[in-house]
Order: C-alpha cells, then structure tokens, then sequence
C-alpha cells in the first residue's frame, strides 16, 4: 500500500510539473545562465534583470520626472501640478494618485521618523496642510491611508480598521472637494473590501463609480476584488461581473480583458489538470484580451496591465510567439499583476520572459524571425 501512495504522489507531480516545462514538441530544459544552450533574453534587446523597473507597468516619464524632484526636495507643488493637469476621470490619473501614494507609503516605512529623525512622506502632510482644498492632495492621501492599511495591519484587526475608518473619512472628503472625480470613491473600492462593505451599499458605491467613469478599467478590476472568492463573492460573481463589463465594453475599451483577471484571481494553488492553460475557459479568456490589446489605442495607461497578465498566461498555454510578442511592447517594467504579488517582481518577471524565449527558440524562432 505504501508503495502504491509513492506511485500516485509521483503521477499527480508530474501533473503539476510538466505543464510548465514541456512544449509541444519535445521539452524546454531550464539551463543555467551562461551556458552554451541557454536562451539568452538579450539577444532580443530585453534589459537586464537588474534594470527592470518595479514601478509602474509601462513608461510615464513625467511622473518619474515628478516623483524625482518631489522626493529630493520635499516639495510637494510639483506633484499637484501633475495631477491638476491629468484628465480627472481618466486612467493616467488614478494611476499617478496610487504612485504619489505607493510613494509616501515606502518612505514612511523606511523612515518611520524618530526624536531627530523626520518622518518620510513628509511632502505628503505639508501637501495636505498646505492646500486642503486641492483635490489631488486630497485622493493621494485617501490612497497613501488604504495603502498604509495593507501594508503595515492585518485584515481583520482592529489597527487595520482604525486606519480603514480614517481613509473612507480621506474618501469623502477627496469626493466633496471634487463632485464629478471618480477617484475618491475608486479609492473607497480598497475599503469596502477591507471593512466587509454589505452587498447593497457596495453596489452604491459601484454606481457612483459608473455614472462618472463607466468605462474605467481601473475601477473595474478593483471592484472585481470585492467578488472574489477569497473576500467576499464567489468564483460565478467575479466571472459574472467581469463578463458583464466586457460586454458592455465599448470600441477600444480594455474591459474585454476583465475575464483574464477574473480567472486569475481563481487560479488554483495547485493545478492537476494537465492542459488546463489550454482549456476553453482560459483560451476565451486569453482571446478577449488579446482583442483588447489590439483594438485598444496605443497610449492607453491600462494597455501595459493587459500586457503582463497576457504573457503570464500565453506562457503557461505554451503559445510562445504570442509571448513574445506582447514582451516586446511591456520589456523594461514590472509594476503589475502577476509580477508584483512576489516577493521579487524583477525575478519573477525574468523567469517568464526566459521562458518564452527558450519555447519560442526551441519552435523555431530566433530574433530574426521575430516582427517588431
């Protein structure tokens, strides 16, 4: 009998292993670095690990720009110039006012302040003292509050509710200073899901978010985290409400891909089906994303996102051309999903891409044959 548990916990291994490593013809070996056989990402201009931006998802230079001089001056007038001369109800905007946040957030935790020592995201407080009214300053802070909660409290415990409490206050502050801004209440998305919001005054909030930005990806998937299985819906609710949208969709929206993220949020934490990256519901999913991608405009802020969850899904459903393709548009950023629920995004990142390259090559393909 033991003999017989040995034979079934190989067979379920090789389940769970192959379907990484095995292509259509034949199998990738994973060989180090540096040697001979080993595909090598540069040959395909692809940076370096190490100068993988953990960032953001795509390129912003004026943010960077921005976010530079703020932390080494302190000063926070250049942040609120940026964001009163980004689109309010737009993408690029609400991606800036997490950045400005995300930034905050980490100094503080760096420098948590001291008897002698100032605190970091300092630019922050004075930003906020300064210039109560300014509507930027005050969503930034509503998110820097959410933010803070999920990085320095546990769920469920009464610091993570003090804090919580304290950002839907920040949220509808932001929301009076600025009527028609969905991003106060996009914001509030992350508290409703860490205070257990009940169904109806989710669903409130929900459409308040779409009277002012229906077609806001960035809404949709922070709402599609409240469906979820593992806080407070089910499998069917995600997939229901991430279909919904993609219906809905209009010409060039990025909705078409919420399918992907919804079957993301439901991988399982371990996968015994050997072809299940290329079952129906994965391969439509992929297909809507991928027509996402292509009829979206090309300066989309949300494009980038669709990106990097297509390569980690093209990738683990072998179709390593498709890989590569969406590699060449993303390379160089790793601020996004899937890569930065690991502990080391640039690493994680890395070990896909070198996978699409090594099944692409081991299928034919070189650099040369790849169109850019």
């Amino acid at each position: 009998m033991e003999i017989l548990w040995v034979l079934m916990a190989l067979v379920m291994l090789g389940f769970v292993v192959l379907p990484v490593l095995r292509r259509r013809r034949g199998m990738i070996e994973r060989v180090p670095p540096g040697h001979p056989d080993a595909a090598d990402p540069a040959d395909y201009g692809f940076v370096r690990q190490e100068e993988l931006d953990v960032r953001m998802p795509g390129p912003d230079q004026d943010l960077l720009d921005v976010l530079d001089l703020v932390q080494r001056t302190q000063d926070h007038r250049a942040a609120s110039q940026l964001l009163a001369g980004t689109e309010a109800a737009g993408e690029l905007r609400w991606q800036r006012v997490q950045a400005f946040a995300g930034a905050a957030s980490l100094e503080l935790a760096r420098r948590p302040g001291g008897v002698s020592e100032t605190p970091g995201g300092q630019w922050l407080r004075v930003w906020r003292a300064e210039a109560p009214k300014d509507a930027g300053g005050a969503a930034v802070h509503a998110e820097f509050l959410v933010q803070q909660a999920w990085r320095t409290a546990t769920p469920g415990t009464d610091d993570f509710r003090i804090i919580m409490e304290e950002a839907k206050a920040a949220c509808a502050e932001a929301a009076l200073l600025a009527p028609g801004d969905p991003i106060p209440y996009i914001v509030e998305l992350s508290v409703a899901r860490g205070l257990a919001y009940p169904r109806e005054e989710f669903e409130q909030l929900w459409l308040k978010i779409l009277d002012r930005a229906p077609a806001h990806m960035g809404a949709h998937l922070a709402a599609l985290h409240y469906w979820c299985e593992k806080w407070h819906g089910s499998r069917e609710q995600a997939m229901s409400f991430a279909e919904a949208a993609a219906a809905r969709a209009p010409q060039g929206s990025l909705l078409s891909a919420m399918p992907l993220f919804a079957v993301f949020e439901h991988l399982p934490e371990v996968n015994l089906v050997a072809g299940f990256y290329q079952s129906e519901v994965v391969t439509k999913a992929i297909h809507g994303a991928l027509h996402a991608v292509h009829s979206a405009r090309a300066d989309d802020p949300m494009l980038a996102h669709v990106r990097h969850m297509l390569v980690f899904f093209l990738v683990r459903g072998e179709r390593w051309a498709e890989a590569m393709n969406q590699l060449l548009h993303i390379d160089g950023h790793v601020g996004a999903l899937p890569w930065t629920l690991s502990p080391d995004p640039a690493a994680e990142f890395a070990v896909y891409r070198a996978l699409a390259v090594a099944g692409y090559e081991a299928n034919g393909g070189s650099p040369a044959t790849l169109p850019h």
